[in-house]
């Protein structure tokens, strides 16, 4: 029984230690990202990542809740970030056809180019924050 509480215990110190690294390096990329992205190419971490999941998804209409699914964000904030997207011309609003309540969002030409010119930007950042390192000590 001591030995079975004593590995329970190390498993628990382990996968907590893994957790905080984890956050750790989430806090750290977000804020990297974020400054890096801002100060080269005007964009948010959050509007960069709706970029890169429309380019990945090829050309087609997304609605805003499978945008807001794929980046975690709420509905609401992501339609915030969708009209910023929209005003600085990197996305373009339709209405659709079936369900006129439906909206459906593409990306533009001009967010073709800012994504493109943004990914080594985005890349090196990830890279150097998430390069191989020491394993995580119990």
């Amino acid at each position: 029984m001591f030995m079975h509480g004593m590995l329970r215990s190390m498993s628990e110190e382990y996968a907590v230690r893994a957790w905080r690294e984890v956050l750790a390096k989430h806090a750290t990329a977000a804020c990297a990202l974020e400054r890096e992205l801002a100060e080269r190419h005007q964009l948010g971490m959050s509007e960069f990542e709706v970029l890169e999941r429309m380019v990945e998804g090829g050309e087609r209409k997304y609605r805003v809740q499978e945008i807001a699914d794929a980046v975690h964000l709420s509905q609401s904030a992501c339609s915030r970030l969708i009209a910023r997207l929209e005003k600085a011309g990197l996305v373009s609003r339709d209405i659709c056809d079936v369900d006129r309540r439906g909206i459906f969002v593409c990306i533009t030409e001009e967010g073709h180019a800012r994504h493109a010119a943004a990914q080594p930007t985005h890349r090196a950042v990830i890279g150097e924050i998430f390069a191989p390192s020491e394993p995580i000590r119990v």
